[in-house]
């Protein structure tokens, strides 16, 4: 038993060794451990940190990617524009010049217009002055016709001389297109060739020409002068149709009166 106890008391005592000795292992695997949590700890930062610095990079990658496709569209949207600018710019200098011509022509088309017109003018002038002198010429022949119907002898009888003037006058009216108004009696009236001096009671029906006071004159459809007449109220015509009527009773009772005296006389 004290063997035993003594065995067990050198067990006691060596315990203690054993115990700084485990003691030591225990602080030293402490630190060990410690160590490589540090360890693992400046490496999982270390990674942590290489992540971070790949995704920055990536995104500044990914941005410089998409500023270089901006640019790049940028520029080519410059240079679409700059050629519809250049376009737009050669068509309006097309347009301007264009219509710098048409400008130019209206006002040469402007000038050429104004001188034709004054050169119209001008000939007409010149017609209208010929005319004139033309017609005048041939009056002064009537003229002197006249003239020398006047310088005949008082005894002279000088009618056969103007109605060969005025047969002449006449030739020179018709030249110049010009034709008489001059209607018969009875004709209907004209307001638009025809001046209405008087009513009168004639035989002739009612509303038309009774006498003609003045001749009137046209020239090319265009009345210069109106006729002077006079139209006919048909009072007149209104009396010889009742003469005329009683007449014809009266010839019909004559016609009866013989009839029965020619019965009277068979009878006896």
């Amino acid at each position: 038993m004290s063997d035993e106890s003594t065995e067990s008391h050198g067990t006691t005592e060596s315990s203690p060794d054993s115990d700084v000795s485990g003691d030591e292992d225990t602080v030293v695997g402490d630190e060990t451990e410690n160590e490589m949590n540090h360890t693992e700890k400046y490496q999982t930062e270390d990674d942590h940190d290489s992540s971070e610095s790949l995704d920055e990079d990536s995104q500044d990658a990914s941005a410089s990617a998409e500023a270089s496709s901006l640019i790049h569209k940028v520029a080519e949207y410059d240079e679409t524009l700059a050629e519809e600018v250049a376009s737009l710019q050669n068509e309006y200098d097309e347009q301007r010049e264009r219509i710098n011509e048409l400008e130019a022509a209206l006002k040469r088309s402007k000038a050429d217009f104004e001188n034709y017109k004054k050169r119209a003018k001008k000939r007409e002038q010149q017609i209208r002055e010929r005319a004139t002198e033309d017609f005048v010429e041939r009056i002064v022949g009537v003229r002197d016709n006249l003239v020398r119907a006047l310088e005949q002898d008082s005894d002279a009888d000088i009618r056969p001389g103007i109605e060969s003037t005025l047969d002449e006058f006449d030739r020179v009216l018709e030249d110049e297109n010009v034709t008489l108004i001059d209607p018969e009696r009875g004709d209907e009236v004209d307001p638009a060739q025809h001046e209405v001096l008087m009513r009168v009671d004639t035989e002739l029906p009612e509303g038309t020409v009774a006498e003609v006071f003045q001749q009137g004159y046209q020239m090319a459809g265009t009345v210069i002068q109106e006729a002077q007449i006079t139209v006919s109220t048909g009072a007149n015509a209104t009396e010889e149709e009742d003469a005329d009527a009683d007449a014809d009773t009266d010839t019909d009772d004559d016609i009866t009166e013989e009839e029965v005296n020619g019965l009277e006389s068979n009878s006896e």
